[in-house]
C-alpha cells in the first residue's frame, strides 16, 4: 500500500469506533438533532483535543520543576491520571459550551446528553487516530488488536463520561438557579469515573485483571447512562404535561 493509502486506512480506523457509538447514542433522542450541528460538535471535539496534550505536558513540566521529581508526573501515576481525566472532561464540556448551549436547537434537556456524548466521541476519535499511527509500525496484528480494545474501551469511556456530565447539564434545565453547581458536580463525577477506569487499567500487575475490572466498570456505567437517558425523557414529559395543565387552568379561569 502507498503511504497515502495507509494514512487513509489508519484515519478511517480511528474514526470508525466513534462514529459507530455516535449512531447508537443518537437514537436515544426522540427528536433527532440537526446532522450539521452534530457534525460541528463532533469536529469541535476533534479540533479542541490537542489542548489536552498541551495541558497534560504543561502539568508534567510545572510539577517537575517545583517538586524536582518525575514520580508524580509519569503517565502511570495516579496524580497524572487524575489531572489528565480532569482536563479532558473540562475540554469536552468547553466544546459543547462554545457551540451548543446558546444555540436555538438546544431546546430539550436530553440534547445536553446527546451533544456532550458527540463532543466526547469527537475527542476519542482524535485519540484513536493518534494511537493508530503510533502502533502501526508494530504490525497489523497489534494495530487491529489495539483498535478493538479502544472500540470497546477508551472510546466508550469518553462517550459515557461525557454522557454523565450531560445528564447534570440536562438537570440544570429544570433547576436554572443551580446550573453552575450541577455542572461542577457533573464534571467531578465524570472525572472520577474517567480516573477510575484509567487506574483499573494500570493498577493491577496482570493486564487481564485490569481489563476485567475496567470493562466491568464500563458495563455498569453504560447501564447507568441508559437509565439516565430514560429519566431525563420522563422528567421532561412530566414537566411539559404539568405546564400544559397550568396553562389550561389559567385559560379556563380567564373565561369564567
Amino acid at each position: 500500500m502507498s503511504p497515502l493509502s495507509v494514512n487513509i486506512v489508519l484515519i478511517t480506523l480511528g474514526l470508525t469506533p466513534s462514529l459507530v457509538w455516535l449512531c447508537f447514542y443518537s437514537r436515544k433522542d426522540c427528536h433527532p438533532e440537526p446532522k450539521n450541528l452534530l457534525a460541528q460538535t463532533f469536529l469541535m471535539g476533534i479540533i479542541i483535543s490537542p489542548l489536552a496534550i498541551l495541558f497534560q505536558f504543561s502539568f508534567a513540566q510545572v510539577v517537575s520543576s517545583i517538586v524536582g521529581t518525575s514520580q508524580i508526573t509519569t503517565q502511570n501515576s495516579s496524580y497524572f491520571f487524575f489531572w489528565a481525566a480532569t482536563v479532558e472532561e473540562i475540554i469536552k464540556f468547553y466544546a459543547v459550551r462554545m457551540l451548543i448551549l446558546k444555540n436555538p436547537e438546544f431546546d430539550e434537556p436530553i440534547d445536553a446528553m446527546i451533544y456532550m456524548i458527540t463532543a466526547g466521541l469527537g475527542f476519542a476519535a482524535m485519540e484513536n487516530i493518534l494511537v493508530m499511527f503510533r502502533v502501526f509500525p508494530d504490525g497489523t496484528q497489534i494495530t487491529l488488536a489495539t483498535w478493538a480494545l479502544r472500540f470497546t474501551g477508551a472510546t466508550l469511556l469518553h462517550a459515557l463520561s461525557s454522557g454523565l456530565l450531560g445528564y447534570f447539564l440536562a438537570m440544570s434545565w429544570f433547576f436554572q438557579n443551580h446550573k453552575k453547581k450541577l455542572v461542577v458536580i457533573g464534571l467531578i463525577i465524570a472525572t472520577i469515573f474517567h480516573f477510575t477506569f484509567n487506574t483499573f487499567l494500570s493498577a493491577f500487575g496482570s493486564r487481564l485483571t485490569g481489563l476485567v475490572y475496567s470493562t466491568s466498570l464500563l458495563v455498569v456505567m453504560a447501564f447507568l447512562v441508559s437509565i439516565l437517558f430514560d429519566k431525563i425523557k420522563e422528567r421532561h414529559t412530566r414537566t411539559k404535561a404539568e405546564l400544559a395543565t397550568v396553562v389550561s387552568n389559567k385559560s379556563i379561569n380567564l373565561l369564567k
